[in-house]
């Protein structure tokens, strides 16, 4: 599993490198992600969702949101 921690930047920068990191990996493998910028907060589920990669919620407060990502073909 990859683990990217992208608390430290703001949207769309977040999607970006989520879309990238994806790109690395082969179905079915898995990457965690934390984010922080509410905006992106919103727009990466969504994305993935849209996208048909599997998504799991794992934290979710006020400041974070950690989501693990399962890559579909």
């Amino acid at each position: 599993m990859v683990f990217i921690d992208l608390t430290s930047y703001r949207c769309p920068l977040p999607l970006v490198k989520v879309k990238l990191a994806l790109k690395q990996l082969a179905v079915g493998e898995q990457l965690q992600v934390v984010l922080s910028d509410p905006g992106s907060r919103m727009d990466v589920p969504r994305f993935l969702k849209k996208q048909g990669h599997g998504l799991q919620e794992l934290y979710n407060d006020a400041n974070r949101l950690t989501l693990r990502i399962t890559k579909s073909a």
